[in-house]
């Protein structure tokens, strides 16, 4: 990864520089044409993996105020960068062009709790500069090659010639000392993520989903116990590996991009599933995680062990193949023995487990796994479905009576229940899960855990001013004591958890709530270039104003472009049955972004585009053959 201000110069100031695997390979990368720097005029992103800088220079006293050199670097993220000078002159120019480099080989750890260190002296090295340390090495190459290299100094320099309209380029290369250039996983038509396009009345939904597939495909990591297998890092630049509960929540809200990142996912996931005898046997690890202020830290593997299968049911239903279904099937039972163990003889999941917290959302996770579950149990005639179908029943009845707070407004889902019983009232986005319930055949969502009543009264809690602060979902209320527009789970709006409050506000029929979390989810992104982060800071909108960034949010983040595909696409409504050949449609009615159509999405493995028009009406323009729409 790069990453620079919109200057364009690395100055080795904070995380600035060019990274591999956590090291920082380059820091200091400033460019002085004619003894000056460029005037920074523009800087752009090309693509997730490639940024534009341009500046401007005038070098003659009498040209007044026009520039009449250009200097454009294109940086890349596998660690080049080509400066060229475009001249305007109406005169030959010869310009001396010096580029400083520097580096100091620390880990992005390091460097973000300020202990990176003092830059490395540097030896000149073939075409460029080369830096040491006990750690690793970097060496920089130029093409061409310069006229002089000063080791001491980090300096090499060019003496430049361009002809009146003339270019000159001078091209860098990064890498660890005798590493090769890398190439994204996401790169190419075969590429495991579909390159699919929107079009329509707002024109933000177009560039919202253009932005979210470049950032999945270039966050894309190969397994190596696996190397055809692909999944998605979690985000840049402080989750750039595996993150199981995140990479299983993004691979199932980008299956409309198809099943190949949901399958390549499963399987590195299932790789890494414990085995051997104990509680343990079946549980997909994962790191704690911060649950905001008022409950201890929850456990992503948990949370992964209750998606493995929830995926798998739902990848089978957009399209994923039957051998492949098969081979990750033995995986999916065992996180299912392990949720059956772990909940006991009781009707609920604590996390983490023994004696921790019932919480809400680990319910909704529980009462989905089992359901889809006792489904693919049955689809592949394996023992077990009516057992899961039995608890997920006593769930249901026990979560009615144990886990609604009642009040004055009408109530509300308790957050937790702690482990002597009290409930935990505070509202916060965890509760939109339960409005996701998952998908099962004919395009049927599968049941939850509240009722008709209380689904309305949830709705109504998650559109009021409390929790939609007008760029999307709050993860805590204004209301509660603990309140922090920045924190974490403590205000901030994190786009996962308001991606499935969209797509399950809009499948129960709140199409009013979900539209206003859309439009204030696509309000933020074209305040963040449509390059979403994984939250931002939960301040209500103002007229003129704008979402304050979170320092500590990574951007792009898998979450984040995987829910600006959930949130999209659910104007559709698209409910596929690969197995049994349709797809349902149930599209927003109220068409609250107008015309809306995408091309290039994926259904029973084959392209998949659907239109949706200003009077909520949806039409299929291109289907797998034999695909029947369903009614």
């Amino acid at each position: 990864m790069a990453l620079s201000t919109a200057q364009g110069q690395l100055t080795g100031q904070g995380l600035e520089g060019f990274y591999r695997a956590g090291r920082r390979m380059l820091s200091r990368c400033q460019v002085r044409v004619a003894g000056r720097e460029p005037l920074a005029v523009q800087a752009r992103m090309v693509a997730a993996d490639r940024a534009r800088f341009t500046g401007t220079l005038r070098v003659s006293a009498d040209a007044g105020p026009d520039p009449e050199v250009m200097v454009e670097r294109l940086r890349y993220a596998d660690g080049t960068e080509r400066i060229t000078l475009h001249s305007a002159a109406l005169r030959p120019l010869r310009l001396p062009v010096e580029v400083a480099l520097g580096t100091d080989l620390a880990e992005l750890g390091a460097i973000a709790s300020g202990r990176a260190g003092p830059e490395l002296p540097a030896s000149v090295h073939d075409s460029g500069l080369r830096w040491s340390s006990a750690t690793g090495h970097a060496a920089v190459t130029a093409d061409p090659p310069p006229a002089d290299a000063l080791a001491s100094a980090g300096l090499l320099r060019w003496e430049l010639e361009l002809p009146p309209g003339g270019t000159r380029s001078v091209e860098l290369r990064v890498r660890p000392d005798g590493a090769r250039a890398v190439r994204s996983v996401g790169h190419g038509v075969m590429g495991p993520i579909a390159q699919a396009t929107a079009a329509g009345d707002d024109p933000r939904v177009q560039a919202l989903l253009h932005s979210c597939v470049q950032d999945l495909r270039a966050l894309l990591l190969r397994d190596p116990a696996g190397p055809s297998d692909a999944y998605p890092a979690a985000g840049v630049p402080w989750r750039c590996g595996m993150a199981p509960a995140d990479a299983l929540a993004a691979a199932r809200m980008a299956l409309p991009l198809g099943t190949r990142l949901a399958a390549g996912t499963l399987r590195t996931l299932a790789r890494t599933q414990l085995a051997g005898p104990g509680p343990h046997h079946g549980r997909i690890p994962g790191p704690l995680r911060d649950a905001g202020p008022y409950l201890p830290p929850g456990c992503t593997g948990t949370e992964a062990t209750l998606l493995f299968p929830v995926l798998l049911a739902e990848a089978r239903r957009w399209g994923l193949t039957e051998p492949e279904a098969e081979e990750l099937l033995p995986a999916a039972e065992r996180c299912l023995r392990w949720l059956r163990g772990a909940a006991g003889d009781g009707p609920y999941l604590p996390d983490p487990r023994p004696g921790g917290p019932l919480r809400c959302e680990v319910q909704a996770h529980a009462h989905r796994a089992a359901v889809l579950g006792a489904d693919l149990l049955d689809t592949y005639g394996r023992p077990g479905g009516a057992e899961l179908r039995e608890w997920a029943r006593e769930l249901r009845t026990a979560f009615h009576g144990d886990f609604w707070v009642e009040d004055r407004g009408g109530g509300r889902p308790a957050a937790a229940r702690t482990p002597d019983g009290r409930p935990v009232p505070h509202l916060g986005a965890a509760a939109a899960h339960l409005l996701d319930t998952g998908l099962l055949g004919s395009g049927t969502p599968a049941p939850g855990l509240l009722d008709r009543v209380r689904t309305e009264q949830l709705a109504r809690l998650l559109g009021g001013p409390a929790m939609d602060s007008g760029w999307g979902l709050r993860t805590l209320g204004t209301k509660e004591a603990a309140y922090n527009p920045f924190g974490h789970r403590a205000g901030s709006v994190r786009v996962h958890e308001t991606a499935v409050a969209v797509a399950g506000l809009a499948a129960a029929g709140y199409e009013k709530e979900a539209s206003s979390l859309l439009r204030g989810v696509l309000a933020a992104a074209e305040a963040f270039g449509h390059r979403l982060p994984e939250m931002y800071a939960g301040e209500q909108r103002t007229e003129g104003g704008a979402p304050l960034p979170h320092p500590a949010a990574c951007r792009p983040a898998a979450t984040a472009a995987a829910a600006g595909v959930l949130m999209l696409t659910a104007l559709a409504g698209i409910r596929p049955d690969a197995p049994a050949g349709t797809v349902t449609l149930r599209p927003v009615r109220s068409a609250p972004l107008g015309e809306v159509g995408f091309t290039g999405l994926r259904v029973a493995g084959a392209s998949f585009s659907v239109r949706v028009s200003r009077l909520g009406l949806a039409m299929v323009e291109e289907a797998a053959d034999g695909l029947q729409l369903g009614v």
